[in-house]
């Protein structure tokens, strides 16, 4: 069976969900294969706007595989935390918008998963930990993302002490945009991802890669797509025509 499954939802909405539910949807090597195999697929699918991440059963995501960890040499364990780190970042590089849903546990690399996302919807239940430095490591990659989307004081807070976030607390700290009840979340997810599916490809695609582009320290370049959207796309035009011939007759 496979431990990433895809599945289209509404026009222009595709589900990506974690299916290792026995180990709580924890990174080993087989998922992440899987999940950079489903990310790329995703990215080329031309008429989706929106890409929604689950986790089957009683977490998001555990974590990167403790049992896995064990087993590997040092210079493995690196190899895959640079592969991991790899994918964190193609998130932010795909031409969908990414929304993570959180229900149960997010850990460690779960946590660096779900902030890898674009926004981020939780239940009343979700829990977000980076516990590394109490087991005597640290996180394996996804620290500079920590800081970026929850600012320098927080990210130091989580990092060194390892403490446990509830949903309600992830929204008050930016951690999460959203905390709904945890029987709500799987609509409450996909209502958000359809809502935001019904602007243009070009424009959401050119907003995040600006966005990318900043956080990676580099021109923006705000005008020249502005730009760009104005000349090639078609459906930019139609809808300003049809917001101006609204405006002409109210």
């Amino acid at each position: 069976m496979s431990l990433v499954e895809v599945s289209r939802e509404s026009e222009g909405v595709v589900r990506l969900t974690l299916a290792r539910p026995d180990a709580l949807n924890a990174l080993n090597r087989a998922l992440t294969a899987e999940l950079e195999d489903a990310v790329e697929r995703v990215a080329a699918m031309e008429d989706v706007r929106v890409l929604v991440l689950f986790g089957r059963g009683r977490a998001f995501c555990a974590g990167n595989d403790i049992v896995e960890m064990a087993t590997l040499a040092a210079d493995d364990a690196e190899a895959l935390a640079t592969r991991q780190a790899r994918l964190m970042a193609r998130f932010s590089r795909i031409p969908q918008v990414t929304l993570a849903a959180i229900d149960g546990h997010a850990l460690g690399g779960g946590f660096m998963l779900a902030i890898a996302q674009d926004l981020r919807i939780a239940s009343d239940r979700a829990r977000f930990a980076l516990p590394e430095v109490t087991l005597g490591f640290n996180p394996a990659y996804g620290i500079a993302r920590a800081l970026d989307v929850l600012g320098g004081g927080v990210a130091r807070d989580l990092l060194l002490t390892g403490r446990t976030v509830r949903g309600t607390d992830a929204l008050r700290i930016g951690l999460v945009n959203r905390v709904v009840a945890s029987p709500t979340l799987e609509a409450s997810a996909l209502t958000w991802a359809e809502e935001i599916a019904t602007s243009p490809r070009a424009g959401l695609a050119a907003t995040k890669a600006i966005v990318a582009d900043i956080r990676a320290g580099l021109k923006g370049r705000e005008p020249e797509a502005y730009g760009a959207s104005l000349r090639t796309s078609p459906e930019a035009r139609a809808r300003i025509q049809a917001f101006v011939a609204r405006k002409r007759g109210s």
